[in-house]
């Protein structure tokens, strides 16, 4: 009998290691202590069977389908399991009459676990909240993005939010040492003598993904030759056959928590700004153009006229992104993003628009001062519009004036501050302010 026969009768119904390992208590569940550790709100729950609606959130591979698993093997009510991606509105009404009848009929409750949740379109949620709202139905969510951005408000607000962390490669290590040494479950029927170095690479590799570490591993010990003595080795050079570096998806949320950590970064850590640009781009495959558009804005919003070459930079690094494409603009782009990091910082810009803005809002009419109107046709010096003063035509190309309407004349909007180049916008507004005070 071959390695492969003796797997496939230990594995009925051609279940996978990761499959076969899956927890079904919640002293076999792996990490999440924050959640279902001793005494935790979750464990008391479940181990009471008084679950309520719940929503699980966390990346893959982090035990959330699994702990909806141990829930249907400790409650005592009737448990149904749907996928978002292929259940129906009708899918849903009928789990919810058969809520009904076995309430009335049993006295039983009903537990509806919905895996892939975010999948789930809004008529489809819909349809399902008033069964929620009664009592009908206990819902149990799983989803990998975020749940505020697709999740119906009123749903998420009648279920408490467990989010689940990224487990680690000592998780791996934990779950991968259980297989071995199980018999009946995993792969303890079968002669392996797994190096420690070994398994510390398919856990490193793996990411956190016990699934993916797990599968790794019987990958190995599956096609690996026994030796003389028929002892199966899993040595450093088989693990590292055996699993390969993943794929990341970035999904939706994933991708808005990237860019914001970016914006973020520029405004103070060189490393990290190119750190999650090159890691958006060429790890997550986002768009290069997605992080350049938020650059040149942030060119303005938090640099300005502190360092207007940063605004050059910028632009410049798009148009070479355009014109010789990716990865060879890499490093132009790379040289926006440092040089807008070490410029001097100012939000004097978004705060003029937010001043302006308000000054805006408070004037329910806007007159525009007679000077400043056109003069240019016949018959304007009859209307009024004279008066206006031409700047060159006085010292220093400026001359005291009224420029904003009546209401808000004597107010500063740009604000000018000491940072870098704009200290001299700065010293040159006040000093035009204190030329003529009142005239404005």
């Amino acid at each position: 009998m071959d390695l492969f026969t003796m797997a496939a009768e230990q594995s009925p119904s051609g279940k996978l290691l990761a499959d076969r390992m899956r927890p079904v208590t919640l002293e076999e569940y792996i990490g999440q202590e924050h959640i279902v550790g001793p005494g935790k709100l979750l464990r008391r729950a479940i181990e009471a069977d008084q679950v309520s609606s719940i929503l699980l959130y966390g990346p893959p591979g982090t035990g959330k389908t699994t702990l909806a698993n141990i829930i249907s093997h400790r409650t005592s009510g009737v448990f149904v399991k749907l996928n978002a991606v292929d259940a129906s509105v009708k899918d849903v009404r009928e789990v919810i009459d058969q809520a009904k009848q076995n309430r009335a009929l049993y006295g039983k409750k009903t537990i509806l676990f919905l895996d892939e949740v975010h999948r789930f379109n809004t008529s489809r949620q819909d349809a399902l909240l008033p069964a929620v709202e009664q009592g009908m139905i206990i819902f149990i969510g799983a989803t990998t993005e975020n749940p505020f951005h697709h999740v119906n408000g009123a749903l998420l607000s009648r279920s408490t939010l467990f989010q689940l962390q990224p487990l680690t490669h000592e998780h791996s290590l934990i779950a991968m040492r259980r297989a071995l040494a199980d018999h009946d479950r995993g792969l303890g029927f079968m002669p392996i003598e797994a190096g420690e170095d070994a398994l510390a690479h398919l856990s490193k590799m793996a990411g956190g993904d016990i699934r993916r570490a797990l599968n790794a591993l019987e990958l190995a010990a599956l096609t690996t030759p026994p030796e003389a003595d028929g002892t199966v080795r899993i040595t450093v050079e088989v693990a590292e056959e055996s699993i390969r570096r993943p794929t990341v998806k970035a999904d939706e949320s994933t991708q808005y928590d990237v860019l914001s950590a970016f914006h973020k970064s520029l405004r103070g850590s060189s490393d990290a700004a190119l750190f999650w640009f090159l890691h958006a781009v060429e790890r997550l495959g986002m768009d290069p153009m997605t992080f350049l558009r938020r650059l040149i804005v942030m060119c303005s919003e938090d640099i300005g006229l502190a360092n207007p070459q940063a605004m050059v930079q910028a632009v410049s690094a798009m148009d070479a992104y355009h014109k010789i494409g990716w990865p060879e603009s890499k490093y132009v782009i790379a040289q926006a993003i440092l040089f807008a990091v070490e410029s001097p910082k100012s939000d004097a810009i978004p705060q003029a628009i937010a001043k302006a803005m308000m000054s805006m809002e408070r004037l329910r009419t806007v007159e525009v001062p007679l000077h400043l109107r056109d003069a240019h046709y016949k018959g304007a010096e009859k209307l009024g519009h004279t008066g206006y003063l031409y700047p060159h035509n006085y010292p220093g190309h400026y001359v005291e004036q009224q420029y904003l309407p009546d209401p808000i004349r004597h107010e500063h909007i740009y604000m000018a501050t000491e940072q870098g180049m704009e200290d001299k916008i700065r010293q040159n507004q006040e000093k035009r302010r204190s030329q003529g005070k009142g005239r404005r």
